[in-house]
């Protein structure tokens, strides 16, 4: 068995202070998660984010409280693991992702691959 080199994890934009502001429970339950990813594995709560092709954008759901939250990073560029937003979801339509937090996250997908093609040169 080959041992994978960690990957550093990348904070973009307000993820890591919005990660920090959520209930402990949910803290430790993204950032197991984002543990497993660095080390090349997946949590069995972690499940493509829907309308962003492949599974290079990921998705952890955690309920706490009656409260529903969301991290969503990224394992496309191989240098890194980009964490890209995490957020409360305080929509009623059902389990959909609200448009405004998809705009945040293609916006901050497209900041991550200019980091790591920064990196890359």
């Amino acid at each position: 068995m080959s041992i994978q080199p960690i990957k550093p994890l990348e904070w973009v934009a307000s993820s890591k202070k919005d990660l920090l502001s959520m209930p402990p429970e949910v803290i430790d339950v993204f950032g197991y998660a984002l543990h497993l990813a660095q080390h090349g594995g997946k949590h069995p709560q972690a499940k493509p984010l829907k309308g962003f092709g492949s599974a290079g954008v990921l998705e952890v759901v955690e309920d706490d409280d009656g409260d529903t939250y969301r991290a969503v990073y990224t394992v496309r560029f191989g240098n890194a693991l980009y964490v890209l937003h995490c957020f409360q979801k305080k929509s009623n339509k059902g389990i959909a992702t609200p448009k405004q937090d998809l705009d945040l996250i293609r916006a901050r997908l497209k900041l991550a691959q200019q980091h790591a093609e920064g990196d890359a040169k």
